[in-house]
């Protein structure tokens, strides 16, 4: 009987430890205001490089663009110590769903008109309305993911 109390007792300080880990990752986990703000002007730049006519304007705006996606990833590991896919399984996935369908239903109708009847204006767009919305969609993934590491979910 004591042995068990025992076991009992450990797995007890063993979970409230472990809840002690996650709500500590969630003060951690929501990243600055400025981290979305970057990421969508990342993906601004990547989209609405295309519009350039110049080849080496458009290589340096998704150079420019693909590097300071790459500076907010590893920001981001210094900052929580931690790193997530944006991919991952769980409440989170409805926020990538809406990106991933806004995302096509922006760029396909965009290259077209791009590529299509070379209106290269097009592709400028697509990156503001994409920028502006996954600096949202950030936001509310991270919120979504904060509350599923607190419990609320």
């Amino acid at each position: 009987m004591e042995s068990n109390q025992v076991d009992r007792d450990t797995a007890v300080a063993q979970l409230a430890s472990l809840q002690a880990d996650r709500a500590a990752l969630a003060d951690r986990a929501m990243q600055p205001w400025w981290y979305d703000a970057l990421l969508g002007g990342c993906v601004f730049l990547l989209l609405g490089a295309q519009a350039f006519d110049h080849p080496v304007a458009t290589v340096a705006g998704v150079l420019l663009g693909a590097g300071g996606l790459g500076w907010l990833v590893s920001t981001y590991r210094r900052l929580t110590g931690t790193s997530v896919s944006g991919f991952r399984r769980g409440p989170t996935r409805k926020a990538i769903a809406v990106w991933l369908v806004l995302y096509v239903l922006v760029v396909v109708p965009a290259f077209v008109l791009h590529l299509g009847y070379d209106q290269h204006w097009a592709m400028a767009v697509a990156g503001a309305v994409l920028g502006l919305s996954i600096a949202l969609i950030s936001r509310w993934w991270s919120r979504i993911y904060v509350a599923e590491l607190r419990g609320e979910l």
